[in-house]
């Protein structure tokens, strides 16, 4: 009799456990039809449900940064969510500050439409375009870097910043099943707008840079949005360190773009950093910049050329070449292109040399 009351029991506990599973799903999983998303408490979009919010706005044609594609891998599409998105995930905490969390931030990529939602985006983030672009140019800068040219067919233009970034979409192909955007920061210069360049270093397996270096030829179409980023020039007047390495010589080759157009009269010096001879790129255009710029100086270092190399320019690791030149950063400012862990070297030295970080701008390449 008592065996048979426990089993009674556990059964109606399991029961019960499977109701409350089941409302979840119809809350959480299920698509709940139309959805109103309010947006800065003016716009107002109604939308299918079921979707991320990423994946909605982006079919309204409102553009969230985000470098993975939507897998929640990269952080970066942020967005305030004041009303409708439920508990926050797992896969949002890491990319999340206390602070963040605190103020109702969420990962657009992870939050799903299932009912009203009341959202806050940066206002810059309406100008964001969707473009096609026809690909009339692929050069190889290095073993492993290739030279992307765009010419915008529609809309024919694109404004942006010296600077900023773009996201290329990727069609389904062998790596993916799905379209897939990657972000690639502009390497030309801002006053062409109706053409672009992006400078992509391969990564094995990596499914955007694979597509590009294997499989994109001249007179393909391609699809973009952008301009994203905050990324560039300051109007202080201040001495300029830029530092860079690989494929995040491109943002800062538009600044110098930028510079030379307008005749910038400020004090620059370029520190590019790579492994060894077959690793430096675009030498011609950057001496080419020094007798165009009244004051600059472009300063490449190998941290290990090989013998053939005959290399009599800097040698060691860039921030080594950076704590050489530089005495004293107090009254500079400097641009930083790069891997995460250069950047994050380069910062310290830039600390020791009396730089606060307030006038340390740099833009992380994954």
């Amino acid at each position: 009799m008592i065996a048979l009351l426990i089993a009674v029991g556990v059964l109606c506990v399991i029961n019960t456990g499977l109701v409350i599973l089941l409302l979840v799903a119809e809350t959480l999983i299920v698509d709940t039809g139309e959805c109103r998303i309010t947006i800065n408490g003016e716009k107002a979009l109604t939308v299918a449900g079921g979707r991320s919010l990423l994946a909605t706005l982006k079919d309204e044609r409102l553009f969230i940064p985000s470098a993975c594609g939507g897998r929640g891998s990269c952080g970066l599409c942020k967005v305030t969510v004041l009303e409708g998105a439920g508990p926050l995930l797992p896969t949002e905490t890491p990319w999340l500050t206390p602070e963040e969390q605190k103020a109702n931030v969420r990962l657009a990529c992870q939050v799903k439409v299932r009912r009203d939602l009341q959202i806050r985006i940066p206002d810059e983030l309406f100008q964001v375009k969707q473009y096609r672009a026809r690909v009339t140019d692929l050069a190889d800068l290095t073993h492993d870097i290739k030279q992307v040219t765009l010419e915008l067919e529609e809309p024919p233009e694109i404004r942006f910043k010296a600077g900023q970034y773009i996201q290329l979409e990727v069609p389904p192909y062998a790596l993916t099943d799905e379209p897939v955007y990657r972000a690639y920061s502009v390497a030309s210069d801002p006053a062409d707008t109706r053409r672009i360049e992006l400078e992509i270093r391969y990564v094995p397996n990596g499914i955007c840079t694979t597509y590009v270096h294997k499989h994109l030829k001249v007179g393909d179409t391609v699809t973009l949005n952008g301009p994203y980023g905050e990324f560039g020039l300051t109007d202080s007047g201040a001495e300029m360190l830029c530092i860079a390495g690989g494929s995040g010589m491109a943002p800062i080759k538009s600044i110098l773009h930028e510079m030379a157009r307008t005749r910038s009269p400020r004090r620059c010096r370029y520190f590019f950093g790579a492994r060894a001879r077959r690793d430096l790129f675009l030498l011609e255009p950057m001496r080419g910049l020094e007798k165009t710029l009244p004051d600059f100086r472009f300063i490449p270092a190998l941290s290990n050329p090989d013998p053939a190399d005959a290399w009599e320019g800097e040698t060691g690791r860039v921030t080594e070449v950076v704590a050489r030149h530089v005495q004293d950063a107090s009254q500079a400012e400097a641009f930083l292109c790069g891997s995460p862990l250069m950047i994050d070297a380069c910062i310290q030295v830039l600390r020791d040399k009396g730089m606060p970080d307030s006038k340390i701008f740099y833009d992380k390449f994954s």
